[in-house]
């Protein structure tokens, strides 16, 4: 059995940038380092290419009477950058205390290396577990997984399992294990103003025709209302309030508001009535701007009216919503509130479906929820209980992960999703860390839902 530790080291050490060309070496490499470490562990290893970044795929047990887990993760990381804000070097794995450090340690490559080690330890324990176990790993998932879709429909019959495990979600703290049961569906589109020909002298010709920058900020405006709702008729049409068990386990974490004010840095909230901070972020949509664009942007003063205005938007969508009919609320909506004096150009962008699923034994289960899935989550369930000394809490999260709903569509398959990340963990950001007893708990987790689900 390998030392996850170090091989989680020897992993980060691939620069695997996969936004930026110039880091095609530490793709290549990450990628090698996947593949060569499956192969050891005794799987039949694939690497099937797509338009850009290869997926790997590895299986083992080839029985058809048990239970078949997909395990998904990703081998690419984000840009380092700023690189003057890192107190280590990024692609350079370093502890301190119980962190590593580097970029990737905590999203994914720690986690994943999580379930490379649980599936290790296991098999070296029992070569012949009944359990088929396919790994699937990409390498585009920082870049929105472009081509994964693409993947899934190409490979589905090869890829037919009982359900997806992953973590590629979080936990409060180290003490809590929370499985993430539902995440947000996302559209983003960018809005464009456009007035006069060209940028105008305001000296000359202010005041006398619609200034793209003054339409755009009365078309925003409009968009919510003063307490903190989207200010969009038929918004919240289909929004599925949350069950009773739902708010009991939100409850159960015993957040506070005030520290989650001062984590943010604000004063106070801006949450629709009714709800908590802690309700909103996960149960209701939103429409939140991104960034305005539009006139000059420079030091100083430069007296003009600009030809163009813009703002990026996105909405986070939850259950029973789709992108396809909220799209047509939204842009209808904003089309109607287009200022006079100005044209309106709406360009969508990326989008992702949201995605919840019921633990068993809920009531809102589904009645023919896959007697298997059921036996995942309680197995998970079980795992936890003897490794973290208490039940996991079962929530849902206000991010998006379109590739989950992509693996519902195309495969059938719902997904089990323990979170395995802190919130100090600095994703995306410099000093990216992964606590290394939230691993070691992880392993010996992922070891016991993984052989309890194998005794059928």
């Amino acid at each position: 059995m390998f030392d996850p530790v170090e091989k989680l080291k020897e992993y980060v050490r691939h620069a695997s940038v996969s936004a930026d060309p110039q880091f095609k070496a530490g793709m290549v490499g990450a990628q090698q380092f996947v593949s060569g470490l499956l192969k050891e562990m005794g799987f039949a290893v694939e690497v099937v290419p797509t338009a850009l970044h290869p997926v790997i795929v590895a299986k083992r047990g080839d029985n058809p009477a048990w239970p078949h887990v997909i395990i998904y993760g990703h081998y690419d990381v984000q840009p380092p950058d700023p690189l003057d804000k890192w107190h280590t070097p990024p692609f350079e794995p370093t502890i301190k205390g119980e962190r590593m450090f580097g970029r990737g340690t905590a999203d994914n490559k720690g986690p994943l290396m999580v379930h490379f080690a649980a599936v290790a330890r296991l098999l070296e324990k029992n070569p012949n577990l009944p359990l088929r176990i396919t790994f699937v790993v990409e390498g585009e998932e920082e870049i929105g997984s472009q081509n994964f879709k693409t993947f899934l429909l190409a490979n589905k019959e090869k890829l037919r399992g009982d359900f997806v495990y992953l973590s590629d979600t979080g936990i409060p703290n180290a003490d809590q294990m929370v499985v993430t049961v539902g995440l947000r569906g996302m559209m983003a589109f960018e809005v464009e103003l456009t007035g006069p020909k060209g940028d105008l002298h305001s000296g000359m010709h202010g005041g006398v025709l619609m200034n793209p920058l003054q339409a755009l900020a009365e078309l925003c405006a409009s968009l919510h209302t003063p307490d903190g709702r989207v200010n969009i008729p038929g918004f919240y049409d289909s929004v599925i309030e949350p069950h009773a068990w739902e708010r009991e386990q939100l409850a159960t974490l015993g957040l506070k508001e005030s520290d989650y004010a001062a984590f943010l840095g604000i004063n106070e909230f801006h949450t629709p009535p009714g709800y908590t901070p802690f309700e909103a972020i996960r149960f209701l949509p939103t429409l939140e701007f991104n960034g305005f664009s539009g006139g000059y942007q420079g030091e100083g003063t430069k007296t003009v009216i600009p030809s163009k205005a813009r703002v990026k938007i996105t909405c986070r969508l939850v259950p029973n919503q789709t992108p396809t009919n909220m799209k047509q609320v939204v842009f209808d909506a904003i089309r109607a509130r287009c200022p006079k004096g100005v044209t309106m150009t709406i360009t969508e962008q990326h989008h992702a479906t949201p995605y919840v699923a019921i633990p068993p034994d809920r009531s809102n289960t589904p009645k023919d929820q896959s007697p298997v899935l059921a036996r995942g989550f309680r197995a998970l369930e079980k795992a936890v209980v003897e490794t973290w000394g208490k039940p996991p809490l079962f929530l849902r999260e206000g991010g998006s992960v379109g590739l989950i709903a992509d693996l519902k569509e195309v495969l059938g398959i719902d997904a089990v999703m323990p979170g395995l990340f802190l919130p100090e963990d600095n994703l995306h950001a410099p000093n990216e860390s992964f606590h290394l007893g939230v691993m070691k708990k992880g392993i010996e987790m992922s070891e016991r839902m993984l052989e309890e689900l194998a005794k059928g």
